[in-house]
């Protein structure tokens, strides 16, 4: 009696001691990390892509939430139409200040720290406050030409990670009405973009032309923010829905 008692404990703890390990070994499968996903030999690789934003108050985004920011926009759209599971831009850094000149952002540029020696995709925007300003237009050449120097450096040394954007004219926006001449705030903007388009051309940087959608500021007055000078979230909108597809294919996803 003693015998059969012990034969069907062991049985029984035989039998458990199997369903425990079957339950462990379901169990471990369904709550692996994504870390330890990464290890398998079948792991899917995530890139993770990172993006330095460079210019003024357009980049900062003056008179938007920081998420409406056109280079925040920008890394959504990314994630959500063109990424997918195999690739994810992180939430850009901007180095951008409301009121800042060509000089003024190289001069941050030589003072930031924790830049990254290499990043995946450059932008550059800037020069509207050196034609608000009346600085020099000669000092902008060469601040700016030095700007694109310091970028494609950021890029990692190539040029076709780097994208530049044209300025946009602020005299279509209630603002710029209030000038008595706003038709030469627009030919001066058009000098500006016209270097600005010649030194991105001679170093082989994308160049984006979004003044056009700027110009339509008093046509719709939904693309201007409620400061009455800087462009609205649906004016950013408008941006990213234009460059999307070249910021794409500059990473890798055409």
């Amino acid at each position: 009696m003693r015998q059969t008692i012990s034969n069907k404990t062991i049985s029984r703890l035989l039998g458990a001691t199997l369903l425990a390990l079957l339950l462990w070994n379901g169990c471990s499968k369904t709550t692996m990390s994504p870390v330890e996903k990464g290890k398998g030999p079948e792991a899917q690789q995530i890139d993770t892509l990172h993006y330095l934003a460079l210019g003024d108050s357009y980049t900062i985004g003056e008179g938007v939430a920081p998420r409406s920011r056109w280079p925040e926009q920008l890394a959504a759209r990314f994630n959500e139409t063109y990424a997918g599971d195999t690739a994810l831009m992180l939430p850009p850094r901007i180095i951008a200040r409301t009121g800042w000149t060509a000089a003024q952002l190289l001069s941050e540029l030589e003072q930031e720290e924790g830049l990254l020696t290499s990043y995946d995709l450059v932008s550059l925007l800037i020069g509207v406050n050196n034609q608000y300003q009346r600085k020099p237009f000669e000092q902008f050449e060469a601040d700016f030409q030095e700007l694109a120097s310091r970028a494609i450096a950021l890029a990692g040394g190539a040029p076709s990670r780097v994208a530049v954007l044209s300025i946009p004219d602020y005299a279509y926006t209630p603002f710029g009405q209030q000038f008595s001449s706003p038709e030469d705030i627009s030919d001066e903007i058009n000098k500006y973009n016209g270097y600005i388009r010649s030194v991105a051309d001679s170093l082989g940087l994308r160049f984006f032309d979004i003044t056009p959608i700027s110009r339509l500021g008093l046509q719709e007055p939904a693309l201007v923010a409620s400061d009455q000078l800087h462009p609205s979230s649906l004016m950013y909108r408008r941006w990213v829905e234009l460059i999307e597809a070249d910021i794409a294919e500059m990473l890798g996803w055409p």
